[in-house]
């Protein structure tokens, strides 16, 4: 599928052959009993390389699954509070959200305001602030706090 007359190439051994013919190239790679592969088709001229196209295939394969591994995932974690909630419910969640932020992940407390709650909203604000305020683990605050059609909600994470 090589169409240019002339290309660089790369040996099976990795060692570079430089600049030759297409069709010299060609006879290379079968009398190897491999492939010749077009590595960067970009360059001038194209680096192509004499190599085992399945061995090659699954070595990128592995590449790409192994990439995928190495990312390290981003947990959310979640609390919700009311303006009702108790003392030691709020105790309770301060803890579990302590525990959240040990295991390095963001936690998004979440303020749920119904019906005659609504107005007054500046009151559940201030509530969402102090129980922010009352985190004994240090936190930086990614989204501060943001009004929702029924609440407020902030983003915190683990100051590092």
């Amino acid at each position: 599928m090589i169409r240019l007359s002339s290309i660089f190439l790369i040996d099976e051994k990795g060692e570079k052959i430089g600049e030759i013919e297409t069709s010299e190239a060609l006879e290379m790679a079968q009398n190897a009993g491999l492939d010749l592969v077009e590595i960067v088709p970009s360059a001038k001229p194209p680096v192509c390389k004499i190599i085992d196209w399945g061995k090659y295939q699954y070595q990128q394969s592995k590449k790409k699954q192994d990439s995928g591994k190495k990312k390290s995932k981003v947990v959310v974690k979640g609390v919700r509070l009311r303006p009702a909630t108790g003392e030691n419910d709020l105790n309770f969640k301060l803890k579990q959200v302590e525990k959240f932020l040990k295991k390095d992940a963001r936690v998004k407390i979440e303020i749920i305001l119904r019906g005659r709650e609504k107005a007054f909203r500046d009151a559940s604000k201030k509530k969402l602030q102090d129980f922010v305020d009352k985190i004994e683990i240090p936190v930086k605050i990614e989204q501060s706090i943001q009004k929702q059609f029924n609440g407020w909600n902030i983003l915190i994470a683990p100051k590092k």
